[in-house]
């Protein structure tokens, strides 16, 4: 088969090239407006062209082509935005966004060869560097071997020119990489979409997209060699190879004009003159909400170069704007390959979507410190808990709390070391439908580092980090997990109690220590996971059942709740009013598809108001005086003296006679999760810290510890799960109940009421367990009936036989 003809480009480079220095040389900001100054284009020298140029229309490339020469920056960002609104203003006309009218388009949609295109026009451009800059005793080293090669070249040009070879004078010089000491990247226009991975196909390739997505693996930074320096053994040449590829063929004999005459020399490699540049692999993953439903979600490579590296980091959701290019594979895995390419993208330019506390707080907009000062009077705590998930209805409490987990406490660190955590972990437990995920997204959504994940769907190397291959290097890597990448953020974990056991265990030494020990594959290292926890659990069964403790409901040991500063309870109980208007509530919603607006327009908070506040609420410090701290000491002994009592009788309980524990005299024991430890007087001490950041206090007072112990109080109510107004409350005589379901279910069985037959133990624990009982009050009616012979179980406790019946 024949080869195709080739096709001449029809763009012409070099008009191309004209155009370019031309908006780099014309191209002013003056104040919000954007022009042109008329300059002579026969003017090459840049200093005159800062001259000629009024100061409040400085040119904006040329200063800062100024400043890369004096080595201030080292990336020149061309900007889309700049360059279309320059060839508008030039012809004074709506020129069409085309391949054939705007330059703009072009370099959109042919990236690669533009950046080199620029790169022309800046060595063009670039002034000579002041004297201050050149002196400086920081300057770098490669200035002062460039300017030796750079007489050094003059003189053998010279030579060669002297000999009447002009040719070989010509080729004697250094490759533009070598010298250029900056890197040229687009900004792409502020109107362009960027898209989800998957949307990026083999048409864009070579165009300039821009990217949505979460990074979930950075590599080290390293150095990529991009300029292969190389001595001669018999002239003394230096011979250069550009490299444009991960891979390359080093050279091995001299090209130069003294070798080529006889036996070329051979070449050997100068690590220091060669030239290499930062470079830094980032896998960019879709985010939840770009996947389809039951879909994977996708990843990209992204490489970074220079000034791009250090951008991102494992956790960020971040606009990435770079070249899409085919990356041919390589070894053993081209063979398998065979025609099929990876695809990679060239990065540009970063846009982080949602910026850190801190940085958050440093780019407020002009009119934030004002929104927020109006927002800070008053009940701010109310308010802005209000503004937590707005759609959903009531749960006051519950987002009151919300609100503390997003503010925190400040961190503490020992001059010993030892680091008490100041994240606040919340757990939500409940029936079905209480918009439990609801507020989980919604926490994650708002949080500048939210991380949404279920149990189900969750492993243990999924949450904490795993052990990959690094595909640039072959090396052993460690890629972090969800509780990683919510580093200084929140983790949100859906369905916690459908997680196996092995999985939760790692999330013990995070609610704690907030680190992660790793010993895998011979890497031994701590990693910080310095994130809250929002979890929400549902029952064991289908509803929640108050006759169980929540233990048992939600099927999770005590030693990972204890971990929790707050624990809250969402029962679904009917209640005509209230489910009167959350019927209303809903359907407003649906209606007019947005939540109702609040009474007093000056309550309305929106997620960008909210974030603010957040921000500037971390950023307090408040202290704890002496006299708060002893009202806090005091709170927490009382508390201890209460569940003291609590569980001394409980203890009497279980020594009472049988009529005596039928009767339910006894007071009722509450249920361990809601015990007082050691870690509720920290928690204590973090609810009300967080609190006095949300009121701008200076110092935690009294009325904040009055308000931490009052949501504490509330979730313990809640735990107690006590009936409501007007229902029935639950029996007391325990034993008696699950007694009669037995002999119910014996004479089913035996269908005589003269004699009992045997039953199994394993078919009436399922019986107790669907009428509302628990093993512990199954187990405990066994041995009471046992005690005064009405009942025996054999040694295996698989048959039940009824001794006597009255």
């Amino acid at each position: 088969m024949s080869a195709l003809e080739p096709i001449r480009s029809v763009v012409d480079y070099e008009g191309e090239l004209e155009q370019i220095t031309k908006f780099l040389k014309k191209f002013v900001v003056n104040g919000k407006k954007q022009a042109s100054v008329d300059i002579d284009d026969e003017m090459d020298d840049a200093m005159d062209i800062m001259d000629a140029v009024p100061d409040k229309q400085q040119p904006k490339y040329m200063t800062l082509l100024r400043s890369v020469a004096n080595r201030e920056t080292d990336t020149v960002e061309v900007s889309l935005d700049d360059v279309r609104e320059f060839e508008v203003t030039s012809i004074d006309a709506d020129l069409p966004f085309a391949h054939g009218s705007s330059l703009a388009f072009r370099i959109e949609h042919n990236a690669r060869s533009y950046v080199e295109l620029f790169s022309r026009a800046v060595d063009t451009l670039l002034p000579e560097a002041d004297e201050s800059a050149m002196q400086d005793a920081g300057a770098d080293v490669l200035d002062v071997l460039f300017q030796a090669r750079r007489d050094r070249d003059r003189r053998d040009r010279e030579a060669l020119q002297t000999q009447g070879d002009a040719a070989a004078a010509a080729a004697e010089s250094f490759p533009a990489a070598l010298t250029r000491r900056y890197t040229v990247r687009f900004v792409p226009r502020s109107n362009q979409r960027a898209q989800a991975v998957r949307e990026v196909g083999a048409s864009q390739i070579g165009h300039l997209v821009t990217v949505r997505g979460i990074v979930t693996r950075v590599s080290d930074v390293r150095p990529a060699m991009v300029v292969a320096a190389y001595v001669c053994d018999e002239c003394g040449c230096e011979v250069f190879q550009e490299v444009t590829a991960r891979q390359f063929t080093p050279l091995t004999q001299c090209t130069s004009a003294q070798c080529v005459p006889r036996a070329r020399g051979r070449l050997h490699k100068q690590t220091r003159g060669s030239r290499f540049v930062r470079f830094q692999e980032v896998r960019l993953q879709e985010l939840t909400d770009q996947v389809p439903m039951g879909d994977i979600p996708r990843t990209l490579t992204v490489h970074c170069i220079e000034g791009a590296v250090r951008t991102l980091s494992p956790g960020d959701m971040a606009h990435v704007a770079g070249v899409f290019v085919p990356q041919p594979y390589t070894g053993m895995r081209a063979l398998r390959a065979g025609l099929l390419a990876d695809t990679l993208l060239e990065a540009h330019h970063v846009r982080p979507l949602k910026r850190r506390y801190d940085e958050l707080a440093a780019t407020a907009p002009a009119d934030m410190p004002l929104r927020l000062a109006a927002l800070s009077r008053g009940d701010a705590y109310t308010r802005v808990a209000r503004a937590i998930a707005p759609e959903i209805f009531g749960h006051e409490d519950v987002k009151k709390a919300l609100l503390l987990l997003l503010v925190g406490a400040p961190a503490k660190r020992t001059r010993e070391g030892m680091a008490i955590r100041g994240d606040i972990n919340v757990c939500l437990m409940g029936d079905p439908g209480v918009a439990k995920s609801q507020l989980l997204r919604f926490v994650a959504t708002v949080a500048p580092r939210g991380v949404y994940t279920t149990g189900r769907g969750s492993s243990s190397a999924g949450l904490t980090a795993a052990v990959l291959r690094d595909a640039a290097t072959g090396e052993l890597v460690l890629e972090g997990g969800a509780l990683v990448l919510a580093d200084n953020g929140i983790c949100a974990i859906d369905e916690f109690d459908k997680m196996d056991e092995t999985d939760r265990t790692a999330i013990h030494e995070v609610m704690e220590q907030q680190t992660i020990s790793i010993a895998k594959a011979g890497i031994t290292t701590t990693l910080n996971a310095r994130t809250a926890i929002l979890a929400a659990a549902n029952p064991a069964r289908s509803r929640y059942n108050p006759r169980m403790t929540p233990e048992e409901n939600i099927n999770l040991p005590a030693a990972l709740l204890s971990r929790f500063d707050v624990l809250f309870l969402m029962l679904d109980r009917p209640s005509a009013e209230a489910d009167l208007q959350l019927a209303r509530h809903v359907a407003w919603v649906h209606t007019h598809g947005r939540h109702p607006d609040p009474v007093d327009p000056a309550d309305a908070v929106d997620a960008e108001l909210l974030r603010h506040f957040v921000a500037a609420a971390r950023a307090r410090v408040p202290v704890l005086p002496s006299d708060v701290a002893e009202y806090v000491v005091g709170a927490y002994v009382q508390l201890r003296q209460q569940h003291k009592a609590a569980v001394e009788a409980a203890d009497a309980r279980r020594t009472l006679a049988r009529s005596a524990v039928d009767s339910g005299a006894a007071p009722a024991t509450r249920s361990a999760i809601g015990t007082t430890t050691p870690r509720t007087l920290l928690a204590i001490l973090r609810l009300a810290q967080a609190r006095a950041r949300v009121r701008a206090a200076e110092a935690v007072a009294i009325e904040d510890v009055d308000e931490a112990l009052r949501l504490m109080d509330a979730a313990h109510v809640t735990l107690d799960a006590r009936p409501a107004a007007g229902e029935r409350p639950a029996r007391t005589d325990t034993s008696s109940a699950i007694y009669a379901l037995m002999v119910r279910h014996a004479r089913t069985v035996g269908g005589s009421d003269a004699a009992l037959p045997q039953i199994a133990y394993a078919d009436m624990l399922d019986r107790v367990r669907d009428a509302g009982f628990s093993e512990a009050d199954f187990s405990r009616c066994i041995q009471q009936y046992e005690d005064i012979d009405v009942l025996q179980v054999n040694v295996t406790r698989t048959r039940i036989t009824f001794v006597s019946a009255s």
